[in-house]
């Protein structure tokens, strides 16, 4: 039996935690891009985008992300069209991250004084020239610590997408305990990695809080 050191197997995970964080920027990302549409129909003054926009957060929060990423993965197969893991990986977690985001950012801009609202309104403005000039500044301060905190579930929920194929760290993790049979070592190098990757970012998140925080008391 070939024999496996310890710098094998962590050198091994690493390679395959680069998919891990791939993944999760191009999930944040692309789920930021539909999440911030998601908003404006949201928060817009049209009933059915806003009932749309509204129908689409319930389901996608409502549901497990292992059932999305099933549907995602054979839901497409039945008709006919070959999904690659990484696709449907990529395509479910943009989709779940946008509903998620989407509700963070809607709280952000409700946070934001009415009075806000009123005195633009004032100056002339339109909606457009509110949001851009008023109130979407403003929320964007709040909206920073639980957008940064929040990509800690997304990177959480890469893990997921290891049934179905897709190899990323939690995936390569049992590839590599399979080969060596230490699932100790494997299991807590796999832990520490995605320690490593998660608690930056909800350290930065705190950080950031506490910074706004003390800026608001200043104002």
């Amino acid at each position: 039996m070939m024999e496996f050191s310890f710098w094998d197997i962590l050198r091994n995970l690493l390679l395959a935690s680069r998919w891990t964080v791939l993944l999760s920027l191009v999930s944040f990302l692309g789920g930021g891009v539909v999440g911030l549409a998601l908003l404006f129909l949201r928060i817009g003054r049209t009933r059915l985008p806003r009932a749309l926009a509204q129908g689409y957060i319930e389901l996608f929060q409502g549901t497990p992300l292992l059932m999305q990423l099933f549907l995602a993965f054979f839901g497409l197969g039945l008709f006919g069209i070959d999904v690659p893991a990484w696709l449907a990986a990529g395509l479910a977690l943009v989709l779940w991250s946008a509903a998620f985001l989407a509700e963070i950012w809607r709280g952000c801009v409700e946070a934001v004084a009415r009075g806000q609202w009123e005195a633009s309104a004032s100056l002339g403005m339109g909606y457009l020239q509110q949001m851009r000039y008023v109130i979407l500044p403003q929320a964007l301060r709040v909206a920073v610590p639980p957008t940064v905190g929040f990509s800690v579930q997304v990177v959480k929920g890469t893990a997921l997408t290891s049934i179905i194929g897709f190899v990323e760290l939690s995936k390569a993790g049992t590839v590599v305990t399979n080969a060596t049979f230490q699932p100790f070592t494997v299991y807590g190098l796999v832990a520490l990695i995605y320690f490593g990757l998660c608690w930056p970012l909800s350290k930065g998140s705190q950080v950031l809080e506490r910074r706004l925080h003390v800026a608001h008391r200043h104002h």
